[in-house]
C-alpha cells in the first residue's frame, strides 16, 4: 500500500531514481543503531533468491509506488520499525538474481528508523535470524556467498566507513 503522505524526512542531496516503465527495481535500507552497528537479517534456507545469506532490509518497488514509498513499506513490513529519515543515497546496483527473475536495479539508502531496535518484528517465514554488525564481525556478511558476491558486506562497510556523524 503506497504511502501518500510520508511521515519521514529526506536530506536535500539524496538522489531518488525514477524507474522507467518495464524496469524491475528494488530498494535496500542500511539501518544503524545508536552504537553505529548495522542491522542485517538472514534469508531463510527455503528462499528462492539468495537462500541462507545475510541481507539488508528491502524488497521490490510495487506498481504505483515511488522508490522511497517502497523503502518505507519494506522497513515496516520486515522489521516493524518506521522510517523517519533518509540520510544518504548509497548508490544503485544492477544485478541478476539466481531465481530466473532477470535484471534488477537496486537503490540503497542509509536511513534512520524508530521503534524497538532490540526487538524487530521479522517476517520469520522469510528470515531465520537477525544481528547487528560492526567492523569487528562484518566478515560474517560474506557467509554462503561466493567471491565477487559481497554486495551486502561492501555496502554496509561503505555506509559505516563514511558516515557523516562518525566519531
Amino acid at each position: 500500500m503506497p504511502i501518500h503522505n510520508p511521515s519521514f524526512t529526506v536530506d536535500d542531496d539524496v538522489e531518488v531514481p525514477d524507474p522507467a516503465s518495464g524496469e524491475v527495481w528494488t530498494v535496500g535500507a542500511v539501518i544503524l543503531n545508536r552504537h553505529g552497528q548495522a542491522f542485517a537479517q538472514k534469508r531463510s534456507p527455503d528462499r528462492r533468491l539468495f537462500p541462507r545469506t545475510w541481507d539488508i532490509v528491502g524488497g521490490h518497488v510495487e506498481p504505483g509506488e515511488t522508490v522511497l514509498e517502497a523503502l518505507a513499506r519494506e522497513i515496516e513490513e520486515e522489521t516493524g520499525w518506521r522510517l523517519t529519515h533518509v540520510r544518504r543515497f548509497l548508490g544503485t546496483t544492477t544485478w541478476t538474481g539466481d531465481d530466473g527473475g532477470g535484471l534488477r536495479h537496486e537503490a540503497d539508502y542509509l536511513v534512520e528508523v524508530e521503534g524497538d531496535l532490540d526487538h524487530p518484528t521479522l517476517e520469520w517465514s522469510k528470515h531465520s535470524a537477525y544481528d547487528w554488525f560492526d567492523l569487528d564481525n562484518l566478515v560474517r556478511l560474506k557467509e554462503n556467498r561466493r567471491p565477487g558476491e559481497f554486495l551486502i558486506h561492501d555496502l554496509i562497510a561503505r555506509a559505516m566507513g563514511d558516515r557523516p556523524d562518525k566519531p
